[in-house]
């Protein structure tokens, strides 16, 4: 259909309570089974490229994945630097085309992070790209390395929003990255409060840790889009080991690759489905 820019994809979501899934890839084929899973069930999707998908591919190779299978999609797709701290490579990524980009500044002190932000986001919109930023911080980092977990208020919460103009704002509401299990705490007295005071969009990192019927209970606030990553890893990784269980013998690797594809594609339906934005592609043209 379209690659459009985060703003443009969560503002519906945010006033028609559904969400929309953001989803970590690692690999070309992670990136394929996460827009053909969207295209079959006709729903806005955000292919995110974080830290280590990164260095994996290069920022510009990163970037023209995205914009290609965009362009060939039937179902909008952004195309959304994840948890980028280094300001050098946030201006690459705009400039080979990534429409949506999260400055991450939660481990400074708060003032500093707001300056960075306001930087980052002057020049993101002159060129028409969103941004998202967060206020305090998810426990965790992207690869699960330690970071102590500092609650957003809903106080601090509007307080970031009015002055640096994000288009969407993560918070930390309980999650943690890189959960191996759904065991998340979710503070949804403060889900409430952040989502009575914020107008934007709110962001949930960490959904790995989250069950099902705690993703369901929270589109129905301001939380309009879900980052998942974690839970795609292990699917894929959990795939490989049940086909050459099965399949000792097994001696070509696309034929491997391709069985993983699928699970994460069935991975990624199961949670579309979830946040209750399958059938609302519709909703962009």
């Amino acid at each position: 259909m379209s690659l459009l820019s985060l703003k443009e994809i969560l503002d519906p979501a945010k006033d028609e309570n559904f969400a929309v899934p953001a989803f970590n890839f690692f690999s070309f084929e992670d990136a394929k089974a996460i827009v053909r899973a969207a295209e079959e069930l006709n729903s806005p999707v955000i292919l995110m490229s974080s830290g280590s998908c990164v260095k994996n591919f290069g920022i510009e190779t990163a970037a023209s994945v995205m914009r290609n299978l965009a362009f060939n999609a039937s179902v909008p797709v952004v195309a959304h630097l994840d948890h980028a701290d280094n300001l050098e490579l946030i201006f690459k990524a705009m400039h080979h085309g990534y429409t949506s980009i999260m400055y991450d500044g939660s481990m400074l002190p708060v003032e500093e992070n707001i300056k960075n932000t306001q930087f980052v986001v002057k020049v993101a919109h002159s060129l028409g790209i969103s941004v998202e930023a967060e206020i305090g911080r998810v426990a965790k980092g992207e690869e699960g390395e330690s970071a102590e977990e500092i609650l957003t208020t809903p106080e601090s919460a509007k307080y970031f929003q009015d002055a640096t103009g994000v288009d969407c704002l993560a918070v930390a509401v309980g999650t943690k990255h890189a959960m191996q299990s759904q065991k998340a705490n979710i503070k949804f007295d403060n889900v409430e409060k952040i989502s009575a005071i914020v107008k934007i969009p709110l962001v949930l990192h960490g959904s790995s840790g989250v069950t099902n019927e705690e993703l369901d209970r929270i589109k129905n606030t301001k939380f309009a889009k879900i980052n998942i990553g974690t839970v795609l890893r292990r699917t894929y990784i959990d795939e490989i080991r049940k086909t050459l269980k099965e399949n000792p013998d097994l001696k070509d690797h696309l034929k491997l690759l391709q069985k993983s594809s699928m699970a994460v594609s069935e991975k990624v339906k199961e949670k579309i489905c979830i946040l209750k934005s399958d059938g609302k592609a519709d909703i962009y043209k």
